[in-house]
């Protein structure tokens, strides 16, 4: 065959196609279940046809079968199972059904009450069970010990990272209370250390209470990384300048519970080991009024700073990209940290 674009041999023409069989529908998932369900077993010899025998109904397996798999609906949801019977605990949620109060106390004390991959799993089911128990109305969050609240998160933790400087997984991120969604009042009762990843935790508190012991600091630039969901979350909380020398100061200067209180960082002061107690009283007092009055002040308190700390946290990836050290060189800077005291202030 030749056209104007010269002779192409290879199309050849040839008459109408016949006519194509009718189209058969392929069997869906559904459709092969129900044909594997239905599909008859042989009979056995003395049930036969015509063997004279008296046939039974067969009975289907009730059962899970040996080599089926769970479906997706019924896996486990990452967290749900932190507060399981039997499962390792490393918070406990204590309530009293009487005054309305829970109390979720971080229990690592001989890491300082750091939080590990399971402790903000845990922390993370915590809040959202509480969400549910419409007999608890407020909350006190606290550490076992005076040694520390905590002191964020645990050195020895591995948390994976996706291949890409635009993806970041920080397991803090979603261990406060507003992060899922409670709104009930939370009060930090502080004793000892707070430092680095427990202002996550304070800066969704609605008010601290802090032992005479109690100290703050944050040491992320020490060690050539970036402070910035901290000091986000700090910022709402304190003057500016407090907070930014917090938050620069690194581990050479410590902000003692007096000057905390100060500043307004803390609410109220009290001797040591005495912050459990005087955090209960008022979540008493709070779990005393009409519920949704309180809740609906606590959301009206945190929508007054939400644009400004949501547009701030979208910043918080990229300027932690930029400004970290590479793992190395922070692991270099820890091992020659200073061995002289910190100054408290």
């Amino acid at each position: 065959m030749a056209t104007a674009l010269g002779p192409r041999p290879h199309l050849v023409l040839r008459g109408p196609a016949p006519p194509s069989p009718p189209r058969l529908r392929r069997a869906g998932p559904v459709q092969r279940h129900r044909r594997r369900t239905h599909r008859r077993a042989p009979h056995p010899p003395d049930r036969q046809p015509g063997a004279g025998g008296e046939r039974t109904p067969r009975r289907l397996p009730t059962g899970p079968h040996p080599d089926r798999r769970p479906s997706p609906g019924r896996l486990r949801r990452r967290g749900a199972a932190a507060l399981d019977p039997g499962a390792p605990v490393s918070i406990r949620v204590t309530t009293d059904k009487d005054t309305g109060v829970a109390v979720v106390t971080l229990n690592r004390p001989a890491r300082l009450n750091a939080i590990d991959v399971a402790m903000a799993d845990e922390l993370r089911a915590a809040w959202r069970q509480l969400r549910y128990d419409d007999t608890t109305r407020s909350i006190v969050l606290t550490g076992t010990g005076t040694r520390a609240f905590t002191t964020g998160l645990d050195r020895d933790t591995t948390v994976p990272q996706p291949n890409s400087p635009f993806m970041q997984d920080d397991p803090l991120l979603t261990v406060g209370p507003k992060a899922n969604d409670l709104w009930k009042p939370v009060i930090a009762a502080v004793e000892g250390m707070a430092c680095g990843g427990a202002f996550y935790l304070l800066g969704e508190c609605e008010f601290i209470v802090a032992g005479a012991g109690a100290v703050f600091f944050d040491p992320h630039t020490t060690y050539g990384m970036v402070s910035a969901y901290e000091s986000i979350l700090l910022a709402h909380r304190m003057p500016y300048g407090e907070a930014a020398r917090l938050m620069l100061m690194g581990t050479r200067e410590r902000l003692s519970a007096e000057r905390a209180y100060a500043v307004g960082l803390v609410s109220e002061l009290t001797e040591v080991g005495g912050a459990l107690s005087a955090a209960t009283a008022c979540a008493t007092t709070l779990a005393s009024y009409p519920a949704t009055a309180v809740q609906g002040t606590v959301r009206a308190l945190w929508s007054a700073k939400e644009a400004t700390r949501l547009m701030a946290f979208s910043h918080a990836p990229h300027l932690i990209t930029l400004g970290n050290l590479p793992p190395e060189q922070q692991a270099k800077l820890f091992a020659a940290r200073s061995t002289d005291g910190p100054r408290i202030r």
